[in-house]
């Protein structure tokens, strides 16, 4: 078996759980044997840059392949694009424009289209920016092997419908969240529409939950037949025995954390307001919020607006070793996502 694969991130390049959740697929799927080429948007550059050797194809198309060690079955191809995991059109719109003024601060050749020195035409518009992934993806699938297309995500849906066109292979989507979960009902019809089309045009859907399963079936109007649940996998690497500064916790103190994006979805407001209620009858705790996200800064504020300022920590983001250490120093683990 033979799959390409479209997912928006991978380890070292992540900002949150998509990735790991496309590194414990990927991996499990390796030591079965199963031979997997996955496709990803990324810039290469930043503190990561040296973690993995990005190696140019001598295309136009800005692909280019990532070399791993650990995954003997897995070829890793990189189209050169700003694309981000969890981002919004505003956002990566915005993004684009301060990435611009950048490279043009800092001399870097820049046309008026946005194209920079080094690969990759990057426009203003999101949209647009999602079918010239999946352009860019089927002409890089065309050189490819493969038996299944397995798409992750909204973002590579388009890629996913267009890389099956080329090639005839059946196309799997793989539902780590909704536009509902991630906005409510102040949705972005655009990213319906995408969500829509891929999970209509497939041949099944992975969904990570049944209430996921859910809302595909019934603000959809996705065929349940087509639907299955996958669960997300559970990676244990032993009991921990890290011994970690507690920056401002007292010896006595309990540690109740939240780790993961500081987005809606994952209910950092109930959080807060279970830490305010909890130390109106005990005050010996201290409440960590380890990880980034859209509300990252409106956490904080609340924090203050509820008094509670002086309880709360923020780490920012983490990785892998200090994600492991902070899950050994609390006490309790709070999963508020909505």
């Amino acid at each position: 078996m033979k799959v390409f694969m479209l997912g928006w991130e991978f380890p070292p390049f992540i900002s949150g759980g998509l990735g790991t959740a496309c590194y414990g697929l990927t991996k499990a799927m390796d030591k079965l044997g199963i031979k997997v080429t996955f496709c990803l948007p990324t810039i290469v550059e930043g503190e990561y840059a040296a973690a993995v050797k990005l190696l140019n194809t001598g295309s136009e198309s800005s692909a280019a392949s990532l070399e791993s060690g650990e995954l003997q079955n897995v070829t890793f191809r990189a189209i050169n694009s700003p694309l981000q995991p969890y981002s919004t059109p505003d956002v990566y719109r915005q993004r684009i424009e301060e990435t611009l003024r950048q490279k043009q601060t800092g001399g870097a050749s820049v046309g008026t289209a946005g194209r920079f020195a080094g690969g990759g035409d990057y426009g203003r518009d999101m949209h647009a920016e999602v079918h010239r992934y999946a352009a860019a993806a089927v002409e890089l699938a065309a050189n490819e092997q493969f038996d299944i297309i397995h798409a992750h995500d909204w973002m590579t849906y388009p890629a996913g419908i267009a890389v099956a066109a080329m090639s005839g292979k059946p196309l799997i989507v793989h539902v780590h969240s909704t536009e509902f979960d991630r906005s409510g009902e102040n949705v972005n019809q655009m990213v319906y529409d995408i969500e829509f089309e891929g999970m209509e045009r497939a041949d099944k859907v992975i969904a990570v939950s049944y209430f996921t399963r859910s809302i595909i079936i019934g603000r959809y109007g996705i065929s349940g037949e087509k639907v299955e649940v996958v669960h997300n996998g559970v990676e244990h690497h032993g009991s921990g025995s890290w011994a970690l500064t507690k920056a401002g916790i007292g010896k006595d103190e309990k540690i109740v954390l939240f780790l993961g994006r500081i987005t809606m979805q994952k209910g950092p407001e109930y959080f807060l307001s279970a830490a305010k209620k909890v130390l109106e009858v005990m005050d010996n705790v201290k409440f960590v919020m380890a990880g980034s996200g859209d509300l990252m800064h409106r956490a904080v504020e609340m924090a203050a607006e509820l008094g509670i300022g002086h309880k709360v920590l923020f780490t920012g983001f983490l990785h892998g070793q200090d994600v492991r250490k902070i899950y050994a120093m609390a006490d309790l683990y709070v999963m508020p996502s909505v």
